[in-house]
């Protein structure tokens, strides 16, 4: 029971000591792109649905 008792604790032991150190993570920072969008005919669209869903309503 004794051998049963040291391992777990060994095991415990030496799991904390492969968990790492205590320097702050070094993290790389996100690049985020906008895509490009064309200003052509970007807002007919929902006035025309809006027009087609008041005309199919009469």
């Amino acid at each position: 029971m004794k051998s049963i008792a040291l391992a777990a604790v060994l095991s415990v032991a030496a799991t904390a000591v492969f968990a790492g150190s205590m320097a702050a993570p070094k993290m790389e920072p996100v690049v985020v792109q906008q895509q490009a969008s064309s200003s052509s005919g970007g807002g007919v669209l929902l006035p025309l649905l809006i027009l087609l869903v008041l005309w199919a309503g009469r």
